[in-house]
């Protein structure tokens, strides 16, 4: 992850990537999903951290 004090700002895409890989998902399906994944990933895990300081 990417991250800042406070915050999450995405993913290390080529940890992601290598996952992926690893897990035997083809390159073009990678590419496709993580972008939406990372998205949402991002938000929830902000969304917890700032629920966590209130």
């Amino acid at each position: 992850m990417r991250v800042i004090p406070g915050a999450v700002i995405g993913w290390d895409m080529g940890a992601a990537l290598a996952l992926g890989a690893a897990l035997g998902i083809s390159a073009p399906a990678i590419a496709e999903l993580l972008p939406a994944l990372e998205a949402v990933m991002v938000r929830r895990v902000n969304e917890q951290i700032a629920a966590s300081r209130d």
